[in-house]
């Protein structure tokens, strides 16, 4: 008969990690979306604000449907682009702040949300595959940047899953 004890331990050790209760999770996610949509917001009005366009686009976040075809257009093209890619990009770094590790399950988790909410604000599922692009090159950077935070600062936590251990 195997000692329960001795198969227990072993699993810890092999995981060497602490799983997080629902609550905690859903916290955190929450607290990226916020963090996510307040950067696209700031990160969106600056943007504007260096275009020189017209008027806030209060839907930049969720908008897939602009195309650059004439100048106007084009300028909001851009802002939406710069805007999404920079937004990733910020918020993989404090997501590794909030979370502190599994930086790329929050960030796919926040994504797949997104996502979702973009297709209730814009009453369409976005085929566009510009925009499929933007937000995967976007994740990609969220992915990376966010990991890399998140081993460096953890480095001295004993329950940080190090390369090793896969």
């Amino acid at each position: 008969m195997i000692n329960r004890r001795t198969t227990d331990a072993n699993h810890e050790m092999a995981f060497r990690g602490k799983v997080a209760d629902t609550r905690t999770v859903l916290v955190h996610l929450l607290l990226c979306l916020v963090i996510l949509y307040s950067l696209y917001y700031m990160i969106g009005s600056v943007c504007f604000g260096a275009f020189r366009l017209d008027h806030f686009d209060g839907l930049i976040p969720f908008d897939f449907k602009t195309e650059p075809t004439n100048l106007e257009s084009n300028s909001k093209y851009l802002v939406n682009l710069l805007s999404m890619e920079l937004t990733y990009f910020c918020s993989g770094l404090l997501f590794a702040a909030v979370v502190r590790r599994w930086v790329w399950d929050y960030a796919l988790t926040v994504t797949l949300l997104h996502v979702l909410l973009t297709s209730l604000v814009m009453l369409e599922f976005p085929l566009v595959w510009q925009w499929w692009l933007a937000l995967g090159s976007g994740l990609f950077l969220m992915i990376c940047n966010g990991q890399l935070i998140a081993y460096f600062t953890c480095q001295s936590d004993q329950s940080y899953p190090t390369f090793n251990s896969y």
